[in-house]
């Protein structure tokens, strides 16, 4: 039987090389080494890595590329975004939501980025963005596995129509309640918008996404709650606290109690490395802090633990180009992971972490899982990070649906060859 797709002498992400990966019906049907079948087209993956797609578990795609809309954020702070979202919220429209979402789903699937958990507002009684982004998901399903968090940006209790703006996104199609209740106007208002939006989810069978604890307030404890919560009402393994900045400032002794509270719930976390890192600690002089949540920690925990590129030039961040090699690779440097075993999980953190959140069906370089991959010019996943590798391929349901070219450059110096493709360099390392 001819096969849709034969990818010859590829690298696993588990290390095994020289291997082959067969598709048919969207489907990897083996991999194996030596595979003679022949097939639609033969991706000759010389040695490199293929890699699951990347996936981006927190994400605002209702504001992205809106950077200048209807000005700039000249402070750059957190306060000035939210502030200057609440001005560019009446003047959007669904047309143009769509059409930058669109826009910046074309670079992620360019970038290998094929699952996206995107947040979008839910205080604006038009639910415009919620009507843009479902159309933008049926637009883009055959490339991007698109999810919706119903985001209560400016409080569930504090902005007036919250409650039944949560409802009506669900009822629409909304995937995951979420919540903000750090932003509620007082810490007993959070307790409570916790409680209600977990029982919300607990009566719909859906899963829960909150920004949790986006704060330098060491005594923001939100999180707690939220791992209580999800333990009172049976819904471990579905919960994911999204930033948890407190944490970075909480005292040592209440963090080791809340670490097994979080494990015993099954409570995910999303750390998002390139905004934690410029937005929070604004208010310190020096030592100035991180902001960023303590990765390792969670990790020693057995904590899922994955990072979110948040914005991609937005009124809160106007850098940023889809790429989850760069949100790793700044998650890496920010939480000084940098042990072999640490740096392989920060590559999990972009990939399988995430995937495992978003409850992806499918995931994964295996037998038997979805034909989604990415060909990654790197040997493995330390030099994928190292290099942010060139995405040669980009493969969604056994067809490539993106190619770019190698990253070589050939010189001569002083009358020799130079090689300066970084991928030909192989440090002596395990």
């Amino acid at each position: 039987m001819s096969l849709d797709l034969l990818v010859k002498n590829a690298t696993l992400t588990t290390g095994e090389t020289g291997v082959d990966i067969a598709v048919s019906g969207g489907k990897i049907t083996a991999i194996e080494r030596g595979i003679t079948a022949e097939a639609a087209e033969v991706l000759n993956a010389d040695g490199y890595l293929v890699s699951p797609p990347f996936v981006d578990s927190h994400f605002h795609m209702d504001a992205t590329l809106s950077l200048g809309l209807p000005r700039m954020n000249e402070s750059g702070t957190l306060l000035e975004g939210i502030s200057l979202w609440a001005e560019l919220k009446p003047l959007l429209t669904v047309d143009a939501v769509v059409e930058r979402a669109l826009k910046y789903c074309d670079l992620a699937v360019s970038q290998g980025l094929l699952a996206i958990r995107s947040h979008v507002d839910i205080c604006d009684d038009r639910l415009l963005g919620v009507e843009a982004l479902l159309e933008v998901k049926k637009k883009v399903a055959p490339y991007i596995d698109l999810q919706l968090v119903a985001f209560p940006q400016d409080g569930y209790y504090r902005f007036p129509t919250s409650q039944e703006n949560m409802k009506r996104a669900l009822d629409k199609g909304v995937d995951v309640v979420g919540g903000i209740p750090h932003f509620e106007r007082t810490m007993e208002d959070g307790t409570r918008s916790v409680r209600a939006l977990c029982e919300l989810a607990a009566d719909r069978g859906l899963m829960v996404d909150m920004h949790c604890d986006e704060s330098d307030d060491p005594l923001s404890r939100h999180i707690e709650t939220l791992a209580y919560e999800t333990q009172r009402l049976g819904l471990q393994g579905r919960v994911a606290g999204s930033h948890l900045t407190s944490m970075h400032s909480m005292d040592n002794y209440y963090v080791s109690k809340l670490l097994p509270l979080m494990a015993e719930a099954r409570v995910s976390a999303i750390a998002n490395p390139l905004i934690n890192i410029v937005l929070q600690g604004r208010h310190d002089t020096y030592p100035k802090r991180r902001g960023q949540t303590r990765v390792p920690e969670l990790r020693a925990h057995h904590i899922n633990v994955a990072f979110g590129h948040d914005c991609v030039m937005d009124p809160w961040y106007s850098l940023g180009n889809a790429d989850m090699l760069e949100v790793a690779s700044m998650g890496l440097h920010v939480a000084q992971l940098t042990s072999r075993s640490d740096m392989r999980y920060c590559f999990d953190a972009v990939t399988k972490n995430p995937a495992g959140i978003m409850q992806l069906e499918g995931y994964g370089v295996e037998r038997g899982c979805n034909a989604d991959f990415v060909l990654l010019q790197a040997r493995d996943t330390i030099e994928a990070l190292r290099l942010k590798a060139a995405r040669l391929a980009v493969v969604r349901r056994g067809k490539v649906i993106a190619r770019s070219e190698p990253r070589i450059t050939h010189l001569s110096i002083e009358g020799r060859p130079a090689i300066v493709n970084p991928a030909d360099y192989q440090p002596n390392h395990a």
